[in-house]
């Protein structure tokens, strides 16, 4: 059991690491060197020239001589504050400045309560000497601060039960005063944001097979007869996953060629030589740069085969399309209501924006989702209590108790003060950090095998495993393995009657737990955060050994991203530890308040300098993030009626049994009054911009702007060096699936069926929309592989 000497030592450990990371941090981002690594943001934008290419001496253009900038070191937190929302929503996104508002949301929350706990619960647990009398349960300082120190049936816990409704009725109202201003920044920003090809498309998903017509042609005619006076263009969607790890393996090839390229330059006396055998250690040397010349020749030849393939290989063309429309209104109206009869064919749902589309899975075929997230659903159901062993044994070694078990020979060296202070103030929350640092990536290939089909619901999926992963293992499995560790021998010399009431004493002691993994976490994590040590040394590794030019150096850059999967869930763990503990141990609160306060300024400065989102959502994250705090309050309040029913208060707790129904109908509430902002567009808003834009600009070719939008990377890249092996004589290979050709007036809505009593008379929609409008007047369609 850690005592408060403990997590003095282990807050100076942790304090110190922070310190060190900063200082690191004030002196590598001064160097001119470095500046690539700390501001790649600004370099991406155009905004920033670097400084080695400045004129002056070269020891100047490397390393920053002017000491004074190092007494300054701390400047970047003020700098971090200055820029305003607004502006920053512009520079960074608003995914990113309400990403920033959940730590002001932890502020909001529970600097208040932290003041109100401590002005009433600590003195009046405090004021008691109840662990003094309790044989056989070991206590700390810090347990004598918390509820554990209040005798049975004590009408003190009346002060608990009145601060439980305190908190929840404050963190009702931050919430709420919250969900509605993000509502209204989302409304805000959609109104104002700049045109985008996702507010005209919507992914149409499952189209049914058709005998007669291609997938192409039966999309086509299918929005003809049923959006006639909206629908623009569309874009089927082609299974090029083997084309893409092929162009993605030739980078990699290309980029160990132009590491040996530059290595020959800078020593042409010898040419440089590999072996042909397992991982270049074992067989016959020959020449590096015609090896790899080689092997780029060939698999260029194999790209060039396989996007032929895709081109003619109607099984290469998906049951899934993007379809896009003459106005945002059209868009809303397919993406929100039902198209078919059939409620499992032609399902619409809003496009990601072009970046935000994982393209991997738009080739899975629906009708084996359902399948991958039942296998995926189980798997998850697994690992999350099948990983409780391995955290319960964490948790035990991680203890003073356990090594000295595990280990009898080194019971003198543990037993000395600072060494024992630090493995009970330091040693477990590090552990636990440790063990689960491949756990993000583990849920990001489980998400991805599910079959979502954007980067960002990849992501918010991965946050919703983790979230409830951390409650189940983190949170419930630490208190509940830890407490049995501790207490065995206890509960194996006690009567079963007296069992309750020591996990009612014990559970409250974890605390002191969760404090040190505050510290290592959110203290010296959120400083390891921003001194970005992988991403310095890959740059400068890839610096070295394989930019040649200007936009290697750019390509070099990693800036990275927020990591939605990743952060939210560590935010809203300590959301619920903050609320759990709030009646429970107060003295855990001001921990919590120190990370929130300096991760918002920490990522504040990471967003503006560093981040480059890889998608924009408009906030669509929050209702989850809104849903999640309301579990945390559910979860404190079921705990503290638990807590109190083993106290002997069995008459003060019906009166706690209101507050899980009282967040249940605030959830709703908020539900039915703010949620729909963030899963539909409003027609109303749809049409001002539709209007605005055509009284702005009454000439825009919207078809020109959207019909490459959702176009494959894979065939659309002008960069000849990822993408040489696109024949350019061919000029419907750039293009070949789009569906764009002549305008014309008036005519039949084409099909290749029979019957055509589905078809209405004249559309109003140019012919130009479709291929298969020209095959039917005899003229070839100008681009895309001949349909079979």
């Amino acid at each position: 059991m850690a005592t408060l000497g403990d997590i003095s030592v282990s807050a100076a450990i942790n304090l110190l690491s922070a310190f060190i990371f900063l200082i690191a941090f004030a002196i590598l981002r001064l160097q001119p060197f470095n500046d690539r690594v700390y501001f790649p943001k600004w370099y991406l934008k155009g905004l920033r020239t670097s400084p080695t290419n400045a004129g002056g001496a070269l020891v100047t253009r490397v390393v920053n001589l002017d000491f004074r900038s190092y007494l300054r070191f701390l400047n970047w937190m003020p700098e971090a504050l200055k820029m305003p929302e607004p502006e920053l929503i512009d520079h960074a996104g608003l995914d990113s400045a309400v990403y920033l508002r959940i730590y002001l949301l932890g502020l909001k929350i529970f600097v208040p309560i932290a003041c109100l706990a401590f002005a009433v619960l600590v003195p009046v647990n405090v004021t008691n000497h109840t662990l003094d009398k309790v044989a056989n349960v070991t206590a700390s300082d810090i347990d004598k601060l918390s509820i554990s120190n209040i005798p049975r049936e004590s009408q003190r816990f009346w002060a608990h039960i009145v601060m439980a409704y305190a908190f929840t009725f404050w963190t009702f109202y931050v919430l709420m005063k919250e969900y509605e201003k993000v509502a209204s920044m989302r409304l805000a920003f959609l109104a104002s944001e700049k045109r985008r090809p996702d507010q005209y498309s919507v992914l149409v998903q499952n189209v049914p097979p058709d005998a007669d017509e291609s997938v192409s042609e039966l999309v086509e005619h299918f929005f003809l007869v049923n959006h006639p006076d909206n629908y623009l263009t569309h874009q089927v969607v082609y299974n090029a996953n083997k084309l893409a790890s092929l162009v993605k393996k030739k980078k990699s090839l290309r980029n160990w060629l132009d590491f040996y390229q530059l290595k020959y330059s800078r020593n042409q006396a010898q040419r440089p030589m590999i072996k042909t055998g397992f991982l270049g250690c074992r067989g016959e040397k020959v020449d590096a740069i015609d090896l790899y010349t080689a092997k780029i020749e060939k698999i260029s030849m194999e790209i060039a085969e396989e996007r032929a393939r895709v081109a003619k290989d109607p099984k290469s063309i998906m049951p899934v399309a993007f379809v896009s429309f003459k106005t945002r209104w059209g868009a809303a109206v397919c993406a929100q209501t039902q198209q078919s009869r059939n409620p499992t064919l032609w399902l619409t749902e809003w496009a990601p924006e072009p970046r935000d589309v994982y393209w991997q899975n738009l080739a899975i075929p629906y009708v084996s989702l359902t399948i991958r997230r039942l296998i995926i659903g189980v798997a998850f159901f697994f690992l999350t209590f099948f990983f409780m062993i391995p955290i319960a044994m964490v948790q035990s070694l991680a203890s003073i108790e356990g090594i000295e078990k595990a280990a009898p020979f080194l019971e003198p060296i543990i037993e000395a003060d600072f060494i024992k202070s630090f493995i009970q103030g330091f040693l477990p929350g590090i552990a636990l950090k440790l063990f689960l640092i491949f756990l993000p990536s583990i849920l990001m290939m489980m998400s991805k095998f599910e079959g979502f089909n954007s980067v960002s619901s990849l992501e918010r999926r991965s946050a919703t495993r983790f979230y409830i992963f951390n409650i189940v293992n983190v949170f419930l499995g630490s208190i509940i393995a830890g407490t049995a560790f501790e207490q065995l021998n206890t509960f194996l010399n006690k009567s079963t009657g007296e069992i309750p009431k020591i996990i009612g004493v014990a559970i409250p002691m974890k605390a002191t737990f969760f404090i040190t993994y505050i510290m290592v976490d959110g203290w010296a994590g959120i400083a390891g955060e921003i001194l970005m040590l992988k991403p310095l040394i890959f740059y400068h590794l890839k610096n070295f050994f394989l930019v040649k030019t200007e936009k290697d150096r750019e390509e070099a850059m990693d800036p990275g991203s927020l990591g939605f999967n990743t952060g939210e869930p560590r935010i809203q763990f300590y959301f619920l530890l903050g609320l759990v503990y709030s009646t429970v141990t107060p003295f855990l609160l001001p921990f919590i308040i120190i990370f929130f306060a300096f991760a918002y300024v920490v990522f504040r400065h990471q967003i503006i300098n560093v981040y480059n989102q890889e998608y924009e959502s408009a906030a669509a994250f929050w209702p989850a993030v809104h849903g999640r705090v309301l579990i945390a309050l559910v979860i404190s309040q079921l705990l503290m009626m638990g807590l109190l029913s083993t106290k002997g208060a069995a008459l003060a707790t019906p009166f706690l049994l209101a507050l899980p129904v009282l967040t249940f109908w605030f959830y709703r509430f908020c539900q039915g009054r703010y949620e729909p902002a963030f899963v539909r567009y409003p027609l109303q808003e749809a049409m001002m911009k539709d209007t605005l834009e055509r009284a702005r600009e009454p000439n825009l070719n919207l078809k020109g702007y959207l019909q490459q939008a959702y176009v494959h990377p894979v065939f659309k890249s002008a960069d000849e060096r990822d993408d040489d092996d696109i024949d350019d004589d061919d000029d419907g290979r750039m293009s070949y699936l789009s569906g764009k050709i002549d305008h014309s007036d008036t005519v039949l809505v084409p099909t290749k069926r029979q019957s055509r009593r589905s078809t209405p008379a004249p559309s109003r929609v140019s012919a130009g929309s479709s291929p298969s409008m020209s095959e039917e007047r005899g003229h070839p369609a100008k681009h895309g592989p001949p349909e079979p």
